[in-house]
């Protein structure tokens, strides 16, 4: 439980710059709990719009590395060591315990955490003006995926 709240706390730590390579670090570990999920998912169609929405985190880490970049900041080149192993563990557990409903379940809470995230960084008074449309699709992308993983 430790874990999962240092991954919640994303976003509202430090200046704007850690805040945001922050979030590219949770976006890495993201992506790679969807390819975690997909991977054991048994559904086709569960397997196909969670490839979508990998896709999607794909794209977040893309602009957001480019925005860093703009601002003459090195962003980070993957996830982080601390949440990476939170991030993917619940997707594993949840194949040991109950299937594709189960992992959807996983990827459900992660994305709690991806939510909390954007949600936070579209609030900060420090965020750069030109990351304010990249925040806020971000968050719209993560309010859908999350609507889609709450109906299934």
């Amino acid at each position: 439980k430790g874990e999962s709240i240092m991954v919640t706390l994303v976003g509202v730590r430090g200046n704007f710059v850690d805040a945001l390579k922050e979030l590219v670090e949770l976006e890495f570990d993201t992506v790679e709990a969807y390819e975690a999920a997909i991977d054991r998912l048994k559904d086709p169609e569960y397997k196909i719009t969670l490839g979508q929405f990998r896709d999607d985190h794909k794209r977040h880490i893309s602009e957001l590395t480019s925005l860093l970049i703009k601002h003459d900041v090195q962003p980070p080149l993957g996830h982080s060591m601390g949440k990476h192993w939170v991030t993917i563990g619940k997707v594993v557990i949840a194949n040991l315990n109950g299937g594709d409903k189960a992992i959807l379940l996983a990827i459900k809470v992660n994305k709690i955490d991806t939510n909390t995230t954007y949600a936070r960084m579209k609030e900060r008074s420090d965020a750069w003006n030109d990351a304010r449309d990249i925040i806020e699709c971000g968050l719209q992308d993560e309010q859908r995926h999350q609507k889609w993983l709450e109906a299934h």
